[in-house]
Formats: structure tokens, sequence, C-alpha cells
């Protein structure tokens, strides 16, 4: 029998909230070993990104040296291709978004650069973090209008409410399947991109009491196009696909093909892996949307329990592959938190979901890829809290 829970207007919020509150007390202040629990999935990161190079490089001497048959040359580029795309969704799960929540600012000594303030702001971008979304707009896009609306009409990562075009559509059912398929190996570019620009300007037109943009713009012929071009997708695929290739034009033009297609492939890969551990976080059906702000910090408490899933944790292995983002209940109660501090806090908050008669909804990330997916192509719908 499938165990009831608390109704949402019967949870004790106040309650709720001394003892979410309390968590912090138990765990204590960020110290020099959280960030160096940082630094060492910092270092794996990097580790997978130089070993993936290092095989475009080895794959190209034994191309200029011997005729590698298409079986030994794929199998290198597809290894390669998949630690490249290790490196790039790590240095965006488990070192960048941390970082740009500030969950190592107040560790003593910090470096400046590992600050929220020092962290791949102007030209360090190139140095610290390049992807195809600048730091500045998908800093406001997350941390505030994500983290602060979670579940609201106005949080712009709401699955459910961005693909009503698709969900409303007359589009068959299984070429709506495709779309999500083809989408999600593009999404960071499609999606996150536009999305977070569109966001940032937004902030902009409210202070000047100006209309907001509701589409993208992907025109470089508009103002705002070609903001999207040239702060966004040329600086990424500039470096990415035409200098990083050049530096492999010293053996030969065939060597320099190879590490764009390999790169390519990466890309393509890192978008599916980013989607898997992303995504689902806050879209299945057994997820709350909520149609008012929260109007208390126990009610916020309440529904970052009830808009989040986990996935399953353990090691730093596991939780690397995951991005971390398999700790997304915890992350939304106290998002500035050092990554280390989420395995410490989730037996606590599974003991108060416990006490309160909340769901704390934690299962496979496979088996919620595929409850997202059938949201988003409108065979599912949200969970809905009745006046709230």
């Amino acid at each position: 029998m499938k165990q009831e829970y608390t109704r949402y207007e019967d949870i004790d919020q106040e309650q709720l909230q001394k003892d979410i509150d309390a968590i912090k007390d138990t765990i204590g202040a960020p110290t020099q070993e959280d960030f160096q629990h940082m630094l060492k999935l910092e270092k794996w990161g990097r580790a997978a990104t130089f070993l993936g190079f290092f095989l475009i490089l080895i794959v190209s001497i034994l191309e200029l040296n011997y005729e590698l048959s298409g079986f030994y040359f794929w199998s290198i580029a597809i290894v390669s291709a998949i630690l490249l795309s290790v490196g790039n969704v790590s240095r965006w799960a488990n070192t960048t978004h941390p970082i740009l929540h500030g969950a190592y600012d107040k560790v003593p000594n910090v470096p400046y650069k590992y600050t929220k303030a020092g962290y791949a702001r102007g030209f360090n971008r190139y140095i610290h973090w390049l992807d195809w979304i600048t730091p500045e707009a998908w800093e406001y896009e997350h941390n505030i209008m994500h983290h602060y609306h979670l579940g609201e009409a106005d949080d712009p990562d709401n699955v459910e409410k961005n693909l009503q075009w698709l969900i409303k559509s007359k589009t068959p059912m299984w070429l709506r399947y495709v779309f999500v398929y083809l989408f999600a190996g593009t999404w960071k570019f499609t999606y996150y991109a536009p999305n977070t620009l569109r966001i940032l300007e937004n902030k902009i037109r409210r202070k000047r009491k100006e209309p907001e943009i509701t589409t993208y713009d992907w025109s470089p012929f508009t103002k705002n196009g070609a903001k999207l071009w040239k702060n966004y997708y040329l600086p990424y695929a500039l470096v990415k696909f035409l200098l990083i290739p050049l530096l492999f034009l010293p053996l030969g033009t065939e060597a320099m093909f190879n590490a764009f297609i390999i790169l390519l492939m990466a890309e393509y890969i890192a978008n599916l892996h980013s989607f898997l551990v992303i995504v689902p976080n806050h879209s299945a059906e057994d997820i709350y949307m909520f149609n008012e702000p929260h109007k208390s910090q126990g009610e916020f408490y309440l529904r970052q329990i009830m808009g989040s899933v986990n996935y399953k944790t353990g090691s730093d292995p596991i939780d690397f592959a995951q991005g971390w983002l398999n700790y997304q209940v915890e992350h939304h109660l106290f998002p500035n938190l050092p990554l280390s501090q989420y395995q410490k806090m989730q037996p606590i908050v599974k003991e108060i979901c416990k006490k309160h008669n909340l769901e704390y909804r934690q299962e496979s990330v496979f088996k919620r890829i595929r409850m997202t997916i059938e949201l988003m192509v409108g065979k599912t719908k949200l969970l809905r809290v009745d006046g709230v």
C-alpha cells in the first residue's frame, strides 16, 4: 500500500523551519577540508580532460605513422570524447556550480579565484569556465530565478511550462519523443544560452520598466541576437572548434580534422550527460508546482523538498559522475554550502522529512529521466497544490 503523506497545508511550517535551520549548527561552518574536497573533484575533471586530449594526440600520431583500421580509430575516438565530456560536465557541475553559489566564500584563506566575486569574471571566463553560457547570465537565471522561484511561473527552468508549445500541439507522440532526444544532445546551445540571456535582459528591462522578452532571439541581425552570438556562441565555438583543433595542425590536416570531430562528439555527449543529471531534478508527475510565491522561510523549505528529487548517492565517484546534482533536496534547502556538506546533511534531512511525514524522493537517475521525458511529451503533468 502506498504511504499517505501529510498534506501541504497541514505541515507545521514553523517547526519545519526550526528543524532545517538547526542542520547548519550540526554540520558546522565550511572548512579548508571542504575546500580541499572540491579541489579534488576539480583535479578529477581536469584529469579526464587531459586524458581526452592525450588520446586525440595518440590517435593522430598513430594515424600519421600507421594505417589505423576504422575499429581502432573509432574506439580511441569514442573513449577520448567521453573523457572530454566528463571533464566538461565536471567543470560546470562540480566546480563552477558551487563556486558561483558562493559555497567556499566563507572558507578561511580561500583563494580569490574560488570565490563568487573572483570566479570567471571578465577575461577569466576563458580560463575558469568557458561555455555556451556566460557566468553572469547563468548565475542570475539559476541562483536567483530558479532557486527562489522553484515550481512557480517565474521559474525559468519549469519544464512543463517551457514545453507547452509542444504539449498543446498536434505533433504525433512519436515525433515528440524524437524532438526530446535531439534536444537533449544540444540543449546547452539551443536552450540554456538564449534562455539565460533572455532572463538577464529581462532583469534590466524590469528596472527600466520596459516590456519583457518572452521568446528567444537567435538572429545575429537583431540587438539581442547579436549579443547572443557575440558574447555566448562565438567565444566558446571559436576556442573549442577552431583554435583547439588548429593546435593539432603540426601533425597534419587529418589530425586537425580528427580533433574537430572528436570535440563535436564530446560536446554532444556532454549535453546528453548534463541533461540526464540536471533536468529530472524538478520534472516529473510526482513533483509539485505552485501558483503563488512562498510567504515564509518554513514554506520555502517545504517547497524545496516537495519540488525536488534526489538520485542515488554514495561515494565521491558516484556523486562526481552525477555532478553532485543527486543531492538536489539538500542543495535547494541550502544553495550556498560546499558539496561535501551535502553528504553530511543528507541523513539529517531524511530524518526531518520522516518526522514531518514528508515524502523524501530519491531514485535512480535513469528512472527519473524516463519520468521527465513523459512529462516533456505531455503524457503526465506536474502536481498542483490547491490554492497555493
